[in-house]
C-alpha cells in the first residue's frame, strides 16, 4: 500500500474517531480448541498462511492478518498448550477445552489523534470452557496454573523490558 493510499483510507476514519470516540473502540476475539490427543491447540485464524497487515480500523484493507488478532491468537494457543501440558502432568482427563480471548482497543491512540487514548489493548479477557470429570476446585487450580505458566499471558502481565534499537 502506498503512503497516499493509506492517508486516503485513514482520513475518514480519523474524522469518524474524532467526532465519535466510541467508534474507535474495537473488540477482538480469538478462539481455539485444545487437541484431545496431543499437546496442541487449534487456533481458528480463518487464514492458512498468516500475513500481517494493518487493521481496517487504521486504514488497512483487511486482506492480511492484523497483529492485534495475532496477539490474541497467540494467547489462546499458548494457554491451550499450557493447559493441556499441565493437565497431562497432573493426570487430569480433559474431554474438551475451549479458550476465548477478547481484547478492547481504542484506535485513536494508535492513530495519534487523541492524547488520552492508550496505544494498545486496554483490557484482555481470557475465558476457559472445560469438559472434564475433574471437580471445580481441580479445574480452577488448573486454570490458575495455566495463567501462571502461560508465556504469552505472563508476558502481557509482567510487562517485560522492551528494547527498540536500530542495528
Amino acid at each position: 500500500m502506498e503512503s497516499s493510499d493509506l492517508l486516503t483510507r485513514r482520513a475518514p476514519l480519523e474524522r469518524k474517531y474524532s467526532e465519535d470516540p466510541a467508534s474507535a473502540r474495537v473488540v477482538f476475539r480469538s478462539r481455539g480448541t485444545v487437541d484431545p490427543e496431543g499437546v496442541a491447540c487449534r487456533v481458528e485464524t480463518g487464514h492458512g498462511i498468516t500475513v500481517t497487515g494493518l487493521h481496517r480500523a487504521t486504514g488497512g484493507t483487511g486482506a492480511d492478518r492484523a497483529a492485534e488478532d495475532m496477539l490474541l491468537e497467540a494467547l489462546v494457543g499458548c494457554a491451550g498448550v499450557t493447559l493441556k501440558a499441565i493437565a497431562a502432568k497432573r493426570g487430569i482427563a480433559i474431554e474438551r477445552a475451549e479458550i476465548e480471548a477478547e481484547g478492547e482497543l481504542d484506535f485513536r491512540g494508535t492513530l495519534g489523534i487523541a492524547d488520552d487514548a492508550p496505544v494498545g489493548f486496554s483490557a484482555i479477557r481470557l475465558r476457559f470452557r472445560i469438559a472434564s470429570d475433574a471437580d471445580d476446585t481441580t479445574l480452577d487450580d488448573l486454570i490458575a496454573s495455566t495463567r501462571a505458566q502461560c508465556v504469552v499471558f505472563q508476558t502481557l502481565t509482567c510487562t517485560p523490558e522492551l528494547v527498540v534499537e536500530r542495528s
